[in-house]
């Protein structure tokens, strides 16, 4: 991500007026005050995601508005989407107010006139997503409620969007001019379908939309599930409430299948344990077991397929030194 502003590099007569031309561009323009401005201060860091972008913002205590003449003088008709990091915020639009706390998320819509505030303590935090109303296949008569409401704690399809935009934070720059446009449509998608629940109208999105939310939904579903050792095609279908038959097709639309997908996910899990010095009397057999693999020569065969060693060789080279004790040699 590009940092567009970080005021420890300004007089601190000069950091308000930074923040205000800064947030014109990477958010939209609005109005400021400081309670305190010889002491405000804030970093900004943006990136281009196709049609969107995502900005990380950190700032001190203010008040900002977007009133109907600044509506009026320009409105690029963009909504956002904030997943609230740290400090205690605020939010009024359209006769409606909610006050926001860590791990929640509000929408807000550049057309309609808002106030917000940060009140801290210490310094807030956000990370929002912008991205042109019109890619919301939702009338604005089923979006408007929610502007200027807190839509919940990040569960569900909102923990994989916030998970989302944390991973596209943490993006190096080898993405191409490609991967960002293919990366903005997805998530997007992943905001419409964040609007859509909210407003009780995911069956309106376009299928491909669904089947991309589906796969999320699914990709965040099973790493917090392999240590299951029934974790199966139909039992994931099951939980999803859909056929296997659509839970394969989803999958092949992204190059894979479930069961790949899982035995990756296991695979770079138990090279992760093995290579941990923390777990290096946690016998070989047991990181296996951890991670859905219950028997040992199941996962020496998988692991081998894999890396092209047995888990006690990776651990072993991982490591730098002879080869472990007889726990370990029972996972050969």
């Amino acid at each position: 991500m590009l940092t567009v502003l970080d005021t420890t590099c300004l007089p601190p007569g000069q950091r308000t007026n930074a923040w205000a031309e800064t947030t014109a561009l990477a958010l939209v323009t609005t109005r400021f005050r400081f309670p305190d401005p010889a002491a405000f201060g804030a970093r900004i860091r943006t990136t281009a995601l196709g049609p969107a972008q995502l900005s990380t913002m950190t700032y001190g205590p203010l008040v900002s508005y977007r009133s109907p003449r600044l509506i009026r003088q320009s409105d690029p008709e963009l909504y956002q989407l904030a997943v609230i990091v740290s400090g205690r915020q605020r939010i009024d639009q359209a006769r409606r107010s909610a006050i926001m706390r860590p791990g929640e998320i509000v929408l807000y819509d550049s057309s309609r006139p808002f106030e917000a505030s940060a009140t801290g303590p210490g310094n807030c935090s956000s990370l929002v997503l912008r991205f042109p109303r019109r890619l919301v296949p939702l009338p604005d008569n089923a979006v408007a409620p929610l502007c200027g409401t807190a839509l919940g704690a990040a569960t569900g399809v909102r923990h994989v969007f916030r998970q989302t935009l944390i991973s596209l934070t943490e993006a190096g720059t080898d993405l191409t001019a490609h991967d960002r446009q293919r990366l903005g449509s997805t998530v997007v998608d992943l905001a419409a379908a964040v609007i859509a629940q909210d407003a009780d109208r995911t069956s309106a999105l376009p299928a491909e939309s669904r089947t991309t939310l589906m796969y999320h939904e699914i990709t965040a579903f099973l790493p917090r599930h392999l240590h299951d050792p029934d974790l199966r095609p139909a039992a994931v279908a099951a939980a999803h409430s859909i056929s296997p038959r659509y839970l394969q097709r989803i999958f092949q639309l992204h190059g894979t299948t479930p069961m790949d997908f899982v035995r990756q996910e296991r695979i770079a899990r138990c090279r992760r344990d093995l290579a941990d010095p923390s777990l290096l009397t946690t016998p070989v057999g047991a990181i296996g077991l951890r991670w859905g693999y219950t028997r040992a020569s199941d996962f020496t065969r998988a692991f081998r397929a894999a890396t092209g060693m047995t888990p006690t060789e990776y651990r072993t080279n991982a490591r730098g030194t002879a080869e472990p004790a007889t726990p370990d040699r029972a996972a050969r």
